[in-house]
């Protein structure tokens, strides 16, 4: 059921032979691009000279977007920065499937642009799948209203737990430190504070935390709806702290999301997703309030090195 045209995907023209000539190519087409993605949700670039994460910062620098930096971010994923701009995806490790989401929207802070970059491309498996949320969320309306309504009026809440230090096995692995940038507890409390979100220290010095009320449903620009959250990926991906009293997800009152619930709306987003394979030199530019993505599992001897850049509209 996923659009014919997606993503929409844009070859090197011929007389394009350098880097050079690529930001000058980008310069004469950025409008038309962003105007696409309004459309389609996710362009990817495929066979321009994009070699290393200087050459895609250069690249994803051309479009005018404001930083959208990962020292700002609320990202529960341990990564690393190649430029001040540039950062590696996740460090979770190759067996670890990462489910669709929105990028932080289990947070009060989140982009609204995302790239993607492949400098290199996995052996085997390693695709990012790419789901387009608003055609989910129409779907999901017509096939249960009532199931929609309660997402769209209660909105989400999420409960993480933030290790004392930087755990690279997990895709939430992210110290409390490293998260919300403070060195002390208290500084920690503070920040939370700020955020609205209540808090527990747990006896290994981690911290469990929940979030306040956060919307579940966004409207676009174009009066369409998109399922904009982190619902399947907390369902499918999360773990729960053994000495936790609270689920990973609820609605915003509190209440239980029903199993059926979420089996069903994690069965739709299939429906509207597509696989996207690595090439190296491939970029994907995403928009993050229409399109989810995630990361398949890989294997093989040749690494996969899939880095980003995250922006906000001007």
């Amino acid at each position: 059921m996923t659009q014919p045209d997606f993503p929409t995907i844009i070859e090197k023209p011929a007389n394009v032979q350098d880097l050079s000539a690529t930001l000058n190519w980008l310069a004469s087409q950025r409008q038309s691009m962003i105007d696409t993605l309004a459309t389609s949700g996710a362009i990817l670039f495929r066979g321009f000279p994009i070699h290393t994460a200087e050459d895609f910062d250069a690249f994803s620098a051309a479009f005018g977007y404001d930083d959208f930096t990962y020292a700002e971010s609320l990202s529960n994923a341990v990564r690393i920065n190649l430029t001040p701009r540039v950062f590696t995806a996740n460090e979770a490790p190759p067996d670890v499937e990462i489910f669709l989401h929105h990028e932080m929207a289990q947070t009060p802070i989140y982009p609204q642009k995302i790239f993607f970059c492949c400098l290199s491309a996995a052996a085997s498996g390693g695709a990012t799948p790419l789901c387009r949320s608003d055609l989910l969320y129409q779907a999901f309306k017509d096939t249960h209203p009532e199931w929609a309504e309660q997402f769209e009026k209660l909105g989400v809440q999420y409960t993480t737990h933030m290790p004392a230090d930087d755990d690279a096995a997990s895709g939430q692995g992210r110290s409390w430190r490293s998260t919300l940038s403070v060195d002390t507890k208290a500084a920690a409390q503070e920040r939370l504070t700020e955020l609205g979100y209540s808090w527990q220290w747990q006896p290994d010095d981690s911290l469990q935390t929940t979030t306040p009320t956060l919307p579940a449903v966004r409207k676009l620009n174009d009066g369409s709806q998109s399922f904009f959250n982190q619902v399947i990926a907390a369902y499918r991906g999360w773990k729960r702290s053994n000495d936790s009293s609270r689920p990973t997800l609820s609605f915003g009152n509190g209440d239980a999301i029903a199993k059926e619930v979420l089996d069903y709306v994690t069965s739709l987003a299939a429906d509207f997703t597509y696989p996207l394979p690595w090439q190296d030199g491939d970029i994907a530019l995403v928009d993050n309030y229409r399109v989810m993505h995630g990361r398949s599992p890989y294997s093989g001897t040749r690494p996969r090195k899939v880095v980003v850049c995250l922006a906000r509209d001007t």
